[in-house]
């Protein structure tokens, strides 16, 4: 039986998230204290992070129960939709099945939430007072303004400067749900300061935005610091997204062939591919998990896998990571929330293991599969979606040119009804490609060889 639309029941939501270190082959290399190039312990990270946070960083447990307080929130738009695009397919001429999870039907209108509500219920149950974090694009700026107001938390948000200037109206949708909102660098903080007398006009990255709220949070004892990807339990929150998604091909009688989502930190690729790649791990079903990345920032497919710091400023542990190199500055590209150095931890051990895959895509590609996708299924996708979809077209291409009937899975991980000056550069003819040299690649990289433990 065809499905346009699957929906579930709110009784469906997920009761657990799904952690997939349990299953992997190879765990990952701890994190290192920068100093001692030793394991960091609860006790380097708990001037960041509540207890709890800290626990599932470190959790090998298959699944760790969602509390109620936060699945009842979640019931605010969960569980998402689960769509058949059949007139996508159609314009494709192609036989494969194309499905889009819908995660834009959110307050906020991305999947961020997922691990917002989740972090901002630990932080208030160890009685935080206020919240710090990064923003790119403002999706995950505007998540955890909407979940701190959930709980009654003051909410602080650094977002990088382009977007900023790009992107106004996520700002004011940060500002309605009560948080204060920052251009970074900042003259706020130190490490905004160190970057502005090199740089007076620095367009700003994640790296600086992460220093930025680390320094601010690490100065109050009642402050915590929030990350929107990256971290393992940030992805690990976002496997609701899957799990819907399992359960809602099931009623469809369908397995997806591929699954593909778009790669700034993790969190998107993780939480859609990760409870799929489950089966794959275990030997019982094959499939393809493919990230998209953007050619400007191509961590996955240029950057190399060492010990890296998470921020610019180096106030993170050394991560074990695809990276860029933490100093590394991306294009302005309009889909913020990809320009990040580095991908996860747990990303970047399966992309190592062959596990998963990576592509890297140009921008002008991405929108002009954003433009055909809101010509056929009325949907405008963000632009870091835009990634995900055009990679969906690439694999339906070749199911067509190749005559099979592949199923392909991707997470429209938002809208883009706040991100109109990106469509209407695209139209203006504003945009262009961005190909990094080899030397544009490798030119944040030596300072990294000096981080390496003997």
């Amino acid at each position: 039986m065809d499905f346009k639309k699957i929906l579930l029941a709110e009784s469906d939501i997920p009761t657990h998230w799904y952690n997939i270190l349990a299953d992997m082959p190879n765990k990952p290399l701890p994190p290192l204290h920068p100093a001692t190039k030793q394991p960091v312990g609860p006790q380097d990270l708990a001037p960041l992070f509540p207890m709890e946070l800290i626990k599932q960083e470190v959790s090998t447990e298959r699944y760790i129960e969602i509390p109620d307080q936060v699945r009842d929130i979640y019931r605010i738009w969960r569980p998402t939709p689960l769509i058949r695009a059949t007139r996508l397919e159609k314009a494709l001429k192609t036989p494969a099945r194309i499905y889009y999870k819908y995660e834009g039907a959110s307050p906020v209108g991305s999947h961020k939430p997922n691990t917002a509500v989740a972090q901002a219920y630990y932080n208030k149950q160890e009685k935080v007072k206020r919240l710090t974090t990064e923003t790119g694009a403002g999706q995950w700026g505007s998540a955890l303004a909407f979940a701190c107001a959930q709980f009654g938390l003051k909410c602080e948000v650094y977002m990088v400067a382009i977007s900023y200037k790009q992107k106004p109206y996520r700002k004011i949708l940060m500002k309605a749900y009560g948080a204060k909102v920052y251009s970074s660098p900042s003259r706020r903080t130190q490490a905004g300061r160190n970057i502005l007398a090199v740089d007076p006009k620095s367009t700003g990255s994640l790296g600086i935005a992460i220093s930025e709220a680390i320094e601010v949070a690490a100065q109050d004892e009642r402050t915590k610091y929030s990350l929107g990807s990256v971290l393992n339990h940030v992805l690990m929150h976002q496997t609701v997204i899957g799990q819907e998604a399992l359960k809602q091909l099931e009623m469809a009688g369908d397995f997806p062939d591929i699954v593909i989502a778009p790669l700034g930190g993790g969190s998107n690729f993780a939480g859609t591919a990760f409870p799929f790649l489950r089966y794959h791990l275990e030997g019982s079903r094959k499939v393809r998990c493919i990230a998209v990345e953007p050619a400007s920032c191509p961590k996955l497919t240029r950057g190399v896998f060492k010990y890296d710091f998470g921020d610019t400023a180096g106030y993170t542990p050394l991560l074990p990571m695809y990276t860029l190199g933490h100093n590394f500055k991306p294009a302005a590209i309009h889909a913020g929330g990809l320009r990040y150095h580095g991908a996860s931890v747990i990303c970047s051990q399966l992309l190592k293991d062959g596990l998963i895959e990576a592509v890297a895509l140009q921008q002008l590609e991405c929108f002009e599969a954003g433009v055909l996708f809101a010509q056929t299924e009325g949907i405008i996708p963000a632009p870091e979606a835009t990634h995900a979809i055009a990679q969906v077209i690439r694999e339906a291409n070749r199911a067509r040119e190749e005559g099979t009937k592949k199923t392909i899975l991707f997470n429209l991980c938002g809208h883009g009804f706040l991100d109109m000056q990106a469509y209407g550069d695209y139209f203006a003819k504003k945009l262009t490609n961005h190909e990094l040299t080899e030397e544009e690649v490798h030119a944040a990289l030596p300072e990294i060889e000096a981080l390496q433990p003997a």
